[in-house]
Formats: structure tokens, C-alpha cells, sequence
């Protein structure tokens, strides 16, 4: 009440607006309202210098004589009373806005993109921010333009396909989910879909308000997992974008890390990028299971050695292996564009130290890490050997990532290790020498990871 007598009509119809405000028209008024407030200080503070000056010196300025000045001035002493005045009313409207502002996370609006390709454990890592409540996470969404849009591998068609995902994923960092309806195949009818990818590796889809009433006879082919859910409405899914502070996404899609810039550089997002690798030769064993049947030449060139494998096969990975090192090198030379705002990660490290890698990426994004998230951690990081699926989150972790030496044909890992070398030692991966060398568990192939690997 206190308040109220004191400021005056004009700012008290600016706070009752602001109370009808979201957090971030409270912020921008506050800012505003500082602006003006310091150029009228300003503006107060050079008039009082010129009121400061003596007699003596405003007498040459002008040419005159100068006349005997009274002990004190009675514009300075108003001046410097209305100079009080503003400092008193811009502290008041700061304690005002933090009150409007309540408990909000004052944590700025952050826009985390994880980076990976197939097999990196990228699942896995995403789900470290599929678990924080305050964060709004999508799986996968490019899955769809991957679908829907034909690039053929190499040259024009591969940058094309890169401006492409990039532009998708910036409209989906600003919560426009409505540019997946482009995609989406079968087309949504009044916003409504039920085929998007993998829905229920998003908590954020399958929460309320997101999460509708299931309607029947209605086939749904990528389901909440935890609760019935009706087919996924759009507009409740980008109102739902847009209430969350944080932003997620996980995508190994995009491969070059240069045209990002755009997307980094765009005033309206404040993103840091992860950018996931793992050991080759560990990728290449998990996708001869997860994907048996595009790997059958492979197979049988590691069991019967009748058929050589194909050239273009052994290209089609050492060109993977070199989009991934040359991403990996350009953040790593710390461009101004991407300084704070880029993050290597082994999923090796991940695995071994989940919850201390989970606090280091939380760390480098500017976000707190929640109970929930240690909790999903801890649960999903000690699951029993024979629990976990090809597409499982929930691995026994520190088993887990050299578990591929085991399985892996030496010759194969030998293929990898001359396709990958470059790529290999730039992120610490040592190569085996022998069969036995792969084989035993007490020679680490693993180096120490570099502290420069954030930048």
C-alpha cells in the first residue's frame, strides 16, 4: 500500500500492466524503464556540473564580471533532490519487476542442440534433458524432412540438404513446430498428427496439456509411452514450446557444424551446441546389429573373406569419419562466433562418469541440474547385463562402451582404423595393434580427454 501512495498514476498503470504480463514483457519494461531513467540521470548530472562550475569560471566563459554566489545555489539543491527522487523510484521498480517476476527461473531462455550421428549414444545423452522439468525437448524432428526431401549423397545436393535441416531446426528453436507439418507424412489435419517420430522420447509431448484424451479407432503409430495420449496437437505442443524456459533438441542429421553460424548468430536464440563422438570402431559394431541388414557385405567379408568389401563402402565411412573431425576441429579453433558456445563429448566419458559429465554439459549450457535428472541417472546407469535393447536408454554404462571390442572382427577394426585415423586422434582413440591388443581389457584404447574440449 506503501508503494502505491508513493509512485505516481502513471507507473502504477504500468505495474497493474505488467502484472497481466508474461516474465519476459516484465523484463523488457524494466529494461526500458532503466533506459530512460539513466538518461534522465544523465541528463541531470551534466546540468548540475554546469551548476557545480564557480562563478569565476561561468563569469569568463560569458565575458562578465563575475558576481559574489550565495552559500547555496537553489537550482542545484532542486536538481540534486530530483536526482534522489529518480534513484529512489528506479530502485523501487526493481524490487517491483522482482516481485512481479516471482520464483521464475531468472536463468536466460537457452537453446541446446546435441549433435551425433547413428549409434553415439546419443539417446542416451539426450535424455539428461528430456528429464529437467523446465526444459522442452525433441527427438529426432528431422527425421521427418529426412523422409520427405530426396538429396542425393555428395556436392550441391549435400549443402542443399544442410540449409534444409538448418532452417527447419531454427523455426523449431523458436517453437515453430507448425514447419513439421511440411513433413509430416501423412499430412496433419487440423493440426492433428499421429505420426511423429518417436513421440514418446519426448516428455514434453506427452505431458498435459500436451498429452489429450486418446480418441478411439484412432491408430497411432509412435505412442506416449507411459499413458494413453490422443493423436499429438500441434498447437498445444508449440504453445507448450513457448511456456517452457529451456530448449532441447537432439538430431543426428546435421553433420556440418559451419552452417550453423546462421543459427548461432541469430539474436533471437542464445544456443549451445554438444557435439557427441565415439569411438568408430564401436559405432561400426553397434550398426552391424542395430541395421544387420545394410551391413550383410560387411558380414561376410569378416566371416568368409570371399567377396572384397566395396570401394565405395570403405569411402561412404571414411567420409563420415571427416564430417565428424572437421566439425570437431572448426569448434575446437574457437571461432568468435562459437566461443562459450560449443562442447565436445566423448560418449566413452559419458559412460564411464555419467553423472559428472551430465553436470559438465549442464554446466557449459548455463542450466541447473535437477534432482530428477541425478535420479534418471542413477536409475539408468546401473541396469542388470541382459536389460538392455539395441534402442535401450538404460544400459549398465561403465560395461557398455568397450563392450564392442568383444564382438568386432579385428580385420573390420583394422578397416575403420585406416578409414578414421585422423578423426581417431583428434579425439583420443588408440589403435589396436593385434587381435590381442583388441581383445584385452586391460589395454585401455582410450586416452585422457582435453580440458580444451569446451570452448
Amino acid at each position: 500500500m506503501e508503494l502505491r501512495r508513493t509512485l505516481p498514476q502513471d507507473f502504477r498503470e504500468l505495474l497493474h500492466c505488467l502484472k497481466m504480463r508474461s516474465k519476459y514483457a516484465v523484463l523488457l519494461v524494466f529494461v526500458v524503464g532503466l533506459i530512460i531513467i539513466e538518461k534522465e540521470n544523465n541528463f541531470i548530472s551534466r546540468v548540475s556540473d554546469k551548476l557545480k562550475q564557480s562563478p569565476q569560471a561561468l563569469g569568463e566563459a560569458n565575458g562578465t564580471e563575475a558576481s559574489p554566489a550565495p552559500a547555496e545555489n537553489g537550482s542545484l539543491a532542486s536538481l540534486r533532490e530530483l536526482d534522489a527522487a529518480f534513484s529512489q523510484l528506479r530502485s523501487r521498480l526493481h524490487n517491483v519487476t522482482l516481485q512481479l517476476a516471482g520464483d521464475r527461473d531468472p536463468t536466460p531462455r537457452r537453446h541446446v542442440l546435441l549433435m551425433a550421428t547413428t549409434r553415439t549414444g546419443s539417446s542416451f545423452v539426450g535424455e539428461f534433458f528430456n528429464q529437467q522439468g523446465s526444459i522442452f525437448y525433441l527427438f529426432e524432428p528431422l527425421w521427418h524432412i529426412e523422409r520427405t526431401v530426396t538429396f542425393e549423397p555428395g556436392g550441391a545436393n549435400a549443402v542443399g540438404s544442410a540449409l534444409v535441416y538448418r532452417d527447419v531446426l531454427k523455426q523449431l528453436l523458436l517453437c515453430d513446430l507448425y514447419i513439421l507439418e511440411s513433413f509430416i507424412s501423412p499430412a496433419p489435419e487440423g493440426h492433428l498428427t499421429p505420426f511423429m517420430f518417436r513421440r514418446g522420447s519426448s516428455r514434453s509431448l506427452c505431458e498435459e496439456p500436451v498429452c489429450t484424451p486418446s480418441a478411439k479407432k484412432v491408430f497411432e503409430k509412435y505412442h506416449c509411452k507411459n499413458r494413453r495420449c490422443g493423436p499429438l496437437n500441434i498447437t498445444l505442443a508449440t504453445e507448450a514450446c513457448r511456456r517452457k524456459q529451456h530448449i532441447a533438441l537432439k538430431t543426428v542429421r546435421i553433420r556440418q557444424l559451419e552452417f550453423l553460424q546462421p543459427l548461432v548468430e541469430d539474436p533471437r536464440l542464445d544456443v549451445r551446441i554438444i557435439q557427441l563422438v565415439r569411438d568408430p570402431r564401436a559405432v561400426l559394431a553397434s550398426r552391424m546389429v542395430a541395421f544387420s541388414g545394410k551391413y550383410e557385405t560387411w558380414k561376410k567379408w569378416a566371416s568368409e573373406g570371399e567377396a572384397p568389401l566395396r570401394e565405395e563402402e570403405v569411402q561412404r565411412l571414411r567420409g563420415n569419419c571427416e564430417s565428424i573431425r572437421l566439425s570437431a576441429e572448426l569448434g575446437l579453433r574457437r571461432p568468435g562466433w562459437l566461443r562459450g558456445r560449443y562442447m565436445l563429448v566423448r560418449y566413452e566419458d559419458v559412460a564411464r562418469a555419467p553423472l559428472q559429465k551430465a553436470e559438465e554439459m549442464y554446466r557449459f549450457a548455463g542450466l541447473p541440474l535437477t534432482p530428477q535428472v541425478e535420479e534418471w541417472i542413477g536409475k539408468n546407469t546401473q541396469a542388470p547385463r541382459d536389460g538392455s535393447g539395441v534402442y535401450s536408454t538404460r544400459k549398465n554404462s561403465s560395461e557398455q562402451f568397450e563392450k564392442w571390442r568383444f564382438s568386432i572382427p579385428f580385420k573390420l577394426a583394422q578397416v575403420v582404423q585406416d578409414a578414421c585415423a585422423p578423426a581417431m586422434r583428434l579425439f583420443g582413440y588408440k589403435l589396436a595393434s593385434s587381435p590381442a591388443a583388441l581383445a584385452n581389457r586391460s589395454l585401455s584404447l582410450l586416452e585422457e580427454a582435453q580440458p580444451s574440449w569446451v570452448t
